[in-house]
Formats: structure tokens, C-alpha cells, sequence
């Protein structure tokens, strides 16, 4: 064997071995998860703190506050089209084809908070999770994965919302929002993509992180700005912001593979 070969060989087995640590990581947040009793939905849940009504749309800010998610949604889909063809791009469309949908859906939900209105808030979170997901993994380790990957895990995702409509678990679900935000962390300190300006995931994982701390303290928030924003209606804002990151980073990077 010359030493290409060799090089080749201790290559392959290196990211053999990233693989399968990823994997393992992957499937013990999982069977962490299910080990768990299972996580019900709480009914005061829907008890958001700013409730205020204005041109006849009951809990307007929480509603009006999903309109980023749409527009940018539909304008990263219609980006992601435009742009070059390959088995990530149907990632990155598919992801902000969901993100687009989380408008749409957490504003239904939003006006009327309910069980049964949760169900299409969560559902097309769990098609821009799963993804993104895809995409992470298609552009670091390789897009063959992507291209039988996509479908299996956003079906996934989906099952995730449908079993905790119907058996009122939150566990699966849990996992379909934190696969993605392992996977960013740990793909880009195991692998090396091809692109440039990948920080900007990084910069749009902070600002998810942000969006979660601002949904827990909603009341805090809102009596904090002396009753102008709650924390929830800026959890949207800074969620939507977090997924402009990543329509900026497909838009600004390059393909370093092909200066050399």
C-alpha cells in the first residue's frame, strides 16, 4: 500500500470513528430521554403573560411577534431554490419551508393557546429541526447522508408531535430539539466543512440558547418593560433572528474546496 493509500485509510478510519461517536452521543441523549418519566404538558402552559388585544386579534404581540418567521422563511426557500442544486440545498429548503410554517402555525396557536392549537405550533418546528439536522450533517460529513437522511428524520420529527398529542409525552419531542443543537456544536468540532462564514451558525445557536432563556422568564420580562414586551413575544423576535444567521451564512459563504 503507497502512502496515499495509507493517508486514505487512517482518514476514513477517523471519521469512522467520529461517526460512530456522534451516533453514540446521539442515541444516549435519546435513551437519557426515555429513561425519564414521561414529561406531560402542563395546562398553565398556555398562561402567557401579556394577553392584550389590539385591532381585534386577541394576544396580539404574541401573534403579531411570528411574522419574521415567515418572511424569512419564505425568502430563505425561494434563496435555497435559486441557488445551486445538491442533495443539502433540499435540506436548507425544507428547513426554511418549516421555519415559514412556524409563523403561520405559532400565530394560530398563539391567538387561541390551546392544546389542540399546540399541535400546529410544534408540528412545523419539528420539520425546520430536523433539517437542519440534515443539512448539518450532509455539509460535514457527507451529502450522501443528507439525501437519505432528509425524509426518514423529518417523518420522525413529525411522529415526535403526533405522539404527544395523542399519548400527552413530551420526551420524543424534547429529543427533536436538542438532536439539532448537539449535532451543531459537536459536527463542527469533529468534522471541517467546505464553506466559509460558519460561525454564523454559532452566532445563530447563541441567539436560539437567548430565545429559550427570554420564553422561561416571560412574566419577569414583561413586568420588567413595565408591561410593553413579555419575554415571550422577544423569544419569537430572537428565534427569528437566529434563523436570519443561518439564511446569512448560506448567502455570504464560499466553497473553499474550490479556490484550491
Amino acid at each position: 500500500m503507497n502512502t496515499t493509500e495509507n493517508i486514505t485509510t487512517h482518514l476514513n478510519q477517523k471519521t469512522t470513528w467520529k461517526i460512530a461517536f456522534l451516533l453514540l452521543l446521539l442515541l444516549a441523549s435519546l435513551m437519557s430521554l426515555l429513561s425519564l418519566a414521561p414529561i406531560t404538558q402542563s395546562s398553565i402552559y398556555h398562561l402567557f403573560a401579556d394577553s392584550r388585544q389590539y385591532f381585534l386579534i386577541k394576544n396580539f404581540f404574541d401573534v403579531f411577534s411570528n411574522l419574521p418567521f415567515l418572511v424569512i422563511g419564505v425568502y430563505g426557500y425561494l434563496y435555497c431554490r435559486r441557488s445551486t442544486k445538491s442533495a443539502n440545498n433540499n435540506a436548507w429548503m425544507m428547513m426554511f419551508l418549516g421555519i415559514a410554517l412556524v409563523g403561520i402555525g405559532s400565530a394560530y396557536y398563539h391567538y387561541q393557546p390551546d392544546y389542540d392549537t399546540l399541535f400546529w405550533d410544534r408540528l412545523p418546528m419539528t420539520i425546520a429541526f430536523m433539517s437542519l439536522f440534515s443539512a448539518i450533517t450532509g455539509e460535514y460529513i457527507s451529502e450522501k447522508i443528507t439525501s437519505s437522511l432528509l425524509l426518514p428524520i423529518i417523518l420522525f420529527g413529525i411522529s415526535s408531535v403526533i405522539y404527544w398529542y395523542f399519548s400527552n409525552d413530551l420526551r420524543l419531542y424534547l429529543w427533536v430539539q436538542l438532536a439539532p443543537l448537539l449535532t451543531i456544536t459537536i459536527v463542527m468540532m469533529l468534522f471541517k466543512s467546505r464553506y466559509s462564514h460558519q460561525w454564523l451558525l454559532l452566532v445563530a445557536l447563541a441567539f436560539y440558547l437567548l430565545a429559550k432563556v427570554t420564553e422561561f422568564y416571560d412574566d419577569y420580562i414583561f413586568q420588567w418593560t413595565l408591561e410593553t414586551l413579555s419575554g415571550h413575544s422577544i423569544k419569537h423576535l430572537l428565534a427569528s433572528i437566529s434563523c436570519y444567521f443561518i439564511l446569512l451564512m448560506l448567502m455570504r459563504r464560499k466553497d473553499l474546496s474550490s479556490t484550491f
